[in-house]
């Protein structure tokens, strides 16, 4: 698996180049999100795939190919954070909700929406940790999920400075001695 954060031009069809870009090559995402940073008229896309050191390689070079990347930061080979976000939606009864309330607290979740016969969970974490709360809330009845998927972000000192609209493309002559094209 490799993670890697995009930096992208803001404009329409960026999303659908870079989508199309792995559909062509036959890489199947394991998550993508994308949003606006920053800084005005960039957006961030995190990219996790799984695939090799080689595949990771041919992944940047590729997305370096289109026009309106700015950078790709592999995140995967440097410490970083990750996190996903979950809404979960169990069902509950009278009996249930005490013993569903005390295994958020358990996961530090929040409870966000009560009903009759519902509660709705917030939980940020690592994949792990919310699919191990899914696998204990499962037995109670999950009505409803949505996830964000992953977002990286270098830590430290080591993270890049904010953009300021200035590509940061790889120099052109360090690609053509490692045979890889960018196009500029």
């Amino acid at each position: 698996m490799i993670t890697c954060v995009v930096h992208v031009e803001n404009k329409p069809g960026v999303l659908t180049r870079v989508a199309s870009l792995f559909r062509r090559r036959a890489y199947n995402f394991d998550s993508l999100t994308a949003a606006h940073t920053e800084t005005e008229g960039i957006s961030r896309m995190t990219i996790v795939v799984d695939t090799d050191a080689e595949g990771a390689h041919h992944v940047e070079a590729h997305l370096y190919k289109l026009v309106n990347v700015l950078r790709v930061d592999n995140v995967t080979v440097r410490p970083a954070v990750t996190r996903e976000l979950a809404m979960i939606k169990v069902a509950t009864t009278g009996e249930t909700r005490p013993q569903i309330m005390q295994l958020a607290d358990v996961f530090r979740a929040r409870i966000i929406d009560v009903s009759a016969q519902s509660l709705v969970l917030e939980i940020t974490g690592s994949e792990a940790k919310l699919d191990k709360l899914l696998e204990v809330l499962n037995p109670y009845g999950v009505l409803e999920m949505a996830r964000t998927g992953t977002l990286a972000m270098g830590r430290g000192d080591a993270a890049r400075q904010p953009m300021a609209g200035v590509s940061t493309r790889p120099d052109t002559a360090k690609a053509d001695s490692e045979e890889i094209a960018y196009s500029v």
